[in-house]
């Protein structure tokens, strides 16, 4: 054990934590990429000059049209090469800017309940895009099989 690290409550778990851990992890990554796809489809339905329209009138992004045809991008593209795990590194750090753009954009006056509105959702996803960047695929991941990542 490393000097600072805790002990076990329970050394008995410790080969379940060890063995668990990079397929919780994938898991992780594969859900937030489910979160991702499900999350453009209202998107892919309504069309892009509809989302465009959006984000024009009730965000005031601009050019609209640019950040719409990016978030579909982003998020239908980039949703499922986290799935993958395929360029795992730039599409979950390009999805974190894009929560970060959500957050100020579309939330942040709304306060932090997402019940009502607010960040609370886009800052987790966020953060756990942040930290799925810093990470890379993992060991259950495209990047992995083909030996190289970003």
């Amino acid at each position: 054990m490393a000097k600072g690290e805790a002990k076990l409550m329970y050394p008995g778990l410790a080969n379940f934590y060890k063995t668990w851990s990079p397929i919780a992890y994938t898991l992780v990554r594969v859900f937030v990429g489910i979160i991702m796809i499900m999350h453009v489809m209202p998107k892919l339905n309504n069309g892009p000059a509809a989302v465009a329209g959006a984000f024009s009138k009730n965000y005031g992004l601009e050019p609209a049209i640019f950040f719409a045809y990016g978030a579909i991008f982003l998020e239908a593209v980039g949703g499922a090469a986290l799935i993958l795990g395929l360029f795992t590194r730039f599409f979950a750090a390009a999805l974190a800017v894009e929560m970060l753009i959500a957050m100020f954009a579309a939330h942040w006056a709304k306060g932090f309940m997402a019940s009502q509105g607010g960040y609370e959702f886009v800052a987790l996803l966020g953060f756990v895009l942040f930290a799925i960047a810093l990470r890379g695929g993992g060991p259950y991941s495209v990047d992995r099989q083909i030996g190289k990542e970003l």
